[in-house]
C-alpha cells in the first residue's frame, strides 16, 4: 500500500493512506507558502497537533465543509465542538485507537498549546500512525529535543516529519539529533521558512542527514511525495 505525502508550507501536511484522506495542522488561509486554498483541501480525518493560530488554522471550516473527523488531545476537541464542528475524537498521551486509516498513537510534544481564543488547548501531541500494513509514520509535532524520541526508534518509523525552524521549535542540529534518536528510513523537515524569523536551508540540512543513512526529502509547498 502506497502513502502520498503532500507537504502545504508550514507544518500543513496531506497524506493519503489506503485511500482515505489525512489532513494535519491545516493551516491555509493566512499560510504565505500555501499554494492552495481552504476549500479546495479535501479531507476524512483532520489531526490537530496542538492549539496554536498555525497548526489549528482553517481546520473549523473544512471539517465543516467536508465532514471531515477532528482527531486531536481531548481540550482542542471539545474546543472543536463548542466551534459547531460535529464529527469529534479526543484522545490523550500514550493513548491509542484505532481508526479507519490505521492506529493513530498520541506522544509527548514540548511546546505550548494555546488555541486563538485564549482557550486551554491542553497539552501539545505528535502523532504515531501504524497503518494497516504496519508502515509507521511519526509526525513529531512542534517541539523542542528530548531524549525520550529515541523510544520511538524501537518502533521501526519509516517516515519522519521534525520541524527544523528554530526559535519555536527545533533548529537544524536539534532536529539533526532528533533524527538519529528516532532513526527513521525517510525524513521530511517542517516548520521553516514560513517566516524570516523561521528561515533555514533545509537543503543543506537534508545532505547532513543524508550521511545518517536516512533519507532526507525536501518538499516544496504543494508538492507531494509517494512511498
Amino acid at each position: 500500500m502506497s502513502i502520498k505525502i503532500t507537504w502545504f508550507g508550514h507544518a500543513a501536511l496531506g497524506l493519503e493512506i489506503d485511500g482515505y484522506k489525512l489532513v494535519v495542522d491545516p493551516y491555509i488561509s493566512e499560510n504565505p507558502a500555501a499554494t492552495l486554498k481552504p476549500e479546495e483541501v479535501e479531507a476524512d480525518f483532520i489531526l490537530i497537533t496542538h492549539g496554536h493560530f498555525d497548526h489549528v488554522g482553517d481546520a473549523v471550516n473544512i471539517a465543516k465543509r467536508t465532514g471531515a473527523m477532528v482527531i486531536s488531545n481531548f481540550e482542542i476537541s471539545q474546543w472543536m465542538e463548542k466551534q459547531g464542528v460535529a464529527n469529534v475524537h479526543g484522545q490523550h498521551i500514550g493513548g491509542a485507537h484505532d481508526h479507519p486509516f490505521g492506529t493513530l498513537k498520541l506522544t509527548p510534544a514540548l511546546h505550548g498549546s494555546g488555541l486563538p481564543d485564549g482557550t486551554n488547548g491542553g497539552n501539545p501531541v505528535g502523532f504515531i500512525i501504524t497503518t494497516r500494513d504496519n508502515r509507521k509514520i511519526y509526525i513529531v509535532g512542534d517541539t523542542g529535543l528530548f531524549s525520550d524520541l529515541k523510544l520511538y526508534a524501537s518502533l521501526g518509523i519509516e517516515l519522519a516529519f521534525v520541524p527544523i525552524g528554530d526559535n519555536y521549535t527545533m533548529g537544524p542540529e536539534d532536529a539533526y539529533t532528533a533524527v538519529e534518536l528516532i532513526n527513521p528510513k525517510h525524513v521530511i523537515p517542517i516548520h521553516y521558512n514560513t517566516w524570516e524569523l523561521i528561515a533555514q536551508d533545509a537543503e543543506a540540512w537534508a545532505e547532513r542527514v543524508n550521511k545518517l543513512g536516512v533519507q532526507a526529502h525536501v518538499l516544496k509547498p504543494g508538492e507531494s511525495l509517494t512511498l
